[in-house]
């Protein structure tokens, strides 16, 4: 290590660097990418509780947890029909290898075609309206008739496509029960939602896409959540009034289909109900209430005991997420988990063992391990070893997991571990005999403080050669919205790129602030009201702290990031603009007043009720601050942060009289890959060489004359 750098707290921990090793070439990195790990097992799931199911030279395997013996694998006989939709139309295809059956001929397009549970329907949304057939009879039954334009049965309206059921949901908004016996499904009516024109610039005259979009404060779609029996007849209509400024979250079926619990929030956000609801009656009777001073996300999943003996969700309610267990009438039984930590998720609940197998970063808000708890409760058994963060496949019943593990300088691994934490097998080690025949840039995972003293993580990739006396330029890769995190003691799978940065003499950094979830919802909740505030200012702290150090260019630090990541990198070179000196900003919010109103308000409330947060938060206000060089970067058709918000900064810029950068992609949407995604590819190593590196680019660069 030279001498300048001795007694450097953050960089005593980089290994010295074996003059025999040779460093990677541009053909290594972009042309014929060389793999510096091995690949590891493909472990594709478990057979059963006793046998995991792993691909070798193509074949399937499965191996045998005790022995390790393997043998081929035969999937189980298909039991179930499966559907599809081709053209326009519904298809289920009969179990191994059976008949195909086509079950609609319609000009018009079926959508999100789903199986009942006992496979003996097929609901479907067409034209707005939600639809059945019996497989059997191909008996088509229509259960709505006024599908349009703005009225969707069983079809999401974009808000809560975008924010509520997710999309993963592909808009579907009707559910099964169980017993097959009935669906339920949300009516939307967007007739009072406002419509957002997004313009094509193709063809002679171009073409408008109307959307019908709520911005923040907007009037929202009115929803009605319904229960149909499957055969058709009269729809019950769950006890709410439509005209209330209301959400309706994801519902749940009872095991037995014989209530659905329905969450219901108003448009504060902060008080979450779960209704059961009658499926005859549609009367409606609190199940669970939950009531914030900021706010709260939806549950995505409910764990129901067998024998109606109750629930299991996961809250935050405390400050940090928690598992609780209620009995089925809502009343709280226990509280599982507890501490100044967060549960992740719920991997499995083990009824006959009577335990709860969770994932969750209790030894460091940066790792992820396996734990289990008795369903009556006690401690928490860590299953998982070592400083490393786990990413677990359980079996079925918990005996075993396999586990890939790693950490920032500990290139992944693969374990088979038994319940009580014991490695039974070492499967797979990806540090090969490669790894160790390059020089690879030092990382660290280190901590800064803020301003008013809390601790949060950073991570450094240090260029491969620094030389004492010379200043390096820093590079800072940002999402930094709610919950979001993306510092985390793991292995980064994508070092070809950064190595190359890392070669060129470039410091490349990402840091969470208080909100990304390493400090629980009791971090989360410092920006309500003021969302992105409290996040600059912590990437501030953060890059005074870094820049402090020798070495560290402070004046050329630059920030890139996309969504909100492009919304914090506009706030950085004008709320920020006396630390930060290049950014590259793409789809970037820049007022969240122009921002969707489930998102926006969750954190915000809405603009008449919180101007002074609105005007606070907007890149707009900073505007004047603006000093260094931003290149603007934006899809002309994106339906999720519109172009507006990138043309209203430069309507200020502009007005303002300051130089910056701006790029537009037409026709792309809220990200965009292909021939446009290779061209934004090339622009930004352009603008790191041009602005941070301050050298040519190479040649080598494809498309880079």
């Amino acid at each position: 290590m030279p001498a300048w750098l001795t007694g450097i707290a953050l960089l005593v921990a980089i290994p010295a660097i074996s003059q025999e090793k040779k460093e990677l070439t541009f053909d290594q990195i972009f042309t014929r990418p060389v793999n510096i790990t091995e690949p590891l097992p493909a472990v594709r799931g478990w057979a059963d509780k006793d046998h995991f199911i792993e691909t070798r030279a193509g074949k399937a395997l499965t191996v045998d947890v005790k022995t390790g013996q393997t043998a081929d694998y035969t999937p189980p006989p298909a039991t179930g029909r499966t559907v599809s939709v081709r053209g326009n139309d519904v298809y289920v295809q009969e179990p191994n290898g059976g008949a195909e059956i086509r079950l609609t001929s319609d000009s018009a397009i079926e959508k999100n075609a789903t199986l009942s549970p006992d496979e003996k329907y097929v609901a479907f949304t067409r034209n707005n309206d939600l639809y059945a057939v019996e497989v059997a009879t191909k008996k088509e039954i229509r259960y709505t008739t006024d599908g349009s334009d703005v009225i969707y049965n069983g079809w999401a309206s974009w808000v809560y496509y975008e924010e509520i059921l997710g999309r993963p949901s592909k808009y579907r908004a009707f559910w099964w029960s169980p017993d097959s016996r009935k669906l339920a499904f949300m009516r939307f009516d967007d007739s009072k939602v406002p419509v957002f024109p997004i313009y094509s610039e193709v063809g002679q005259h171009g073409f408008l896409e109307n959307t019908r979009y709520p911005k923040a404060g907007d009037t929202n779609p009115e929803v009605k959540l319904a229960i149909v029996p499957v055969t058709g007849g009269n729809i019950t209509w769950a006890d709410f009034n439509s005209k209330d400024d209301q959400y309706f979250g994801q519902p749940f079926w009872t095991p037995d289909g014989s209530a659905l619990w329905a969450q219901w929030m108003p448009r504060e956000q902060n008080n979450l109900v779960i209704y059961a609801i009658d499926a005859q009656t549609g009367a409606k009777k609190p199940i669970y209430n939950e009531t914030q001073k900021t706010w709260i996300d939806w549950f995505t999943d409910i764990y129901f005991l067998d024998n109606n003996k109750g629930f299991i969700i996961k809250s935050d309610k405390s400050g940090w997420d928690h598992l609780y267990l209620h009995n089925m009438d809502g009343s709280l039984k226990k509280q599982l988990t507890t501490g100044n930590w967060r549960v992740k998720a719920v991997l499995e609940l083990n009824q006959q063992k009577q335990t709860v197998y969770f994932t969750a970063r209790k030894e460091a808000s940066t790792r992820y391990d396996l734990y289990k708890i008795g369903v009556n409760g006690g401690q928490p058994q860590r299953l998982t070893f070592g400083e490393f963060s786990h990413d677990v496949r359980l079996a079925p019943g918990g005996d075993h997991f396999i586990t890939t593990y790693s950490n920032l300088t500990t290139p992944p691994r693969m374990a088979l571990v038994n319940e009580k934490g014991k490695v039974v097998r070492e499967l797979g080690n990806a540090r090969g005999a490669a790894f160790d025949t390059y020089k690879m840039a030092p990382t660290e995972l280190k901590t800064y403080k803020t301003r008013d003293g809390l601790e949060l993580p950073i991570t450094i990739m240090w260029p491969l050669n620094m030389e004492p006396g010379k200043k390096y330029p820093v590079l800072i890769s940002i999402y930094g919205g709610p919950d979001a995190g993306t510092v985390y003691d793991v292995w980064k799978p994508s070092t070809l790129i950064s190595q190359w940065y890392a070669k060129e003499g470039l410091i490349q950094v990402a840091i969470d602030n208080r909100a990304a979830g390493h400090l629980g919802k009791v971090g989360m909740n410092y920006i309500h009201r003021q969302l992105g505030k409290y996040e600059i200012e912590d990437y501030m702290d953060a890059t005074r702290w870094l820049t402090s150090l020798p070495g560290v260019d402070a004046a050329k630090v630059g920030m890139t990031g996309g969504s909100f990541g492009g919304y914090m990198t506009c706030m950085a070179l004008t709320y920020g603009a006396d630390v930060f000196s290049y950014g590259m900003a793409n789809f970037a919010v820049t007022d969240w007043a122009l921002y969707d109103s489930h998102y926006t308000e969750r954190f915000m409330d809405t603009p008449k009720d919180n101007p002074e947060g609105y005007k606070v938060t907007s890149v707009l206000t900073h505007a004047a601050k603006y000093k260094g060089l931003l290149r603007i970067v934006h899809g002309t058709m994106d339906d999720n942060v519109h172009l507006q918000n990138s043309i209203q900064l430069v309507n200020k810029f502009e007005d303002l009289g300051k130089h910056f950068e701006l790029m537009l992609y037409p026709g792309e949407r809220h990200g965009w890959g292909g021939a446009k995604g290779a061209h934004l590819r090339n622009e930004t190593y352009r603008f790191i060489y041009a602005n941070l590196l301050g050298k040519p680019l190479p040649a080598a660069f494809k498309g880079s004359n």
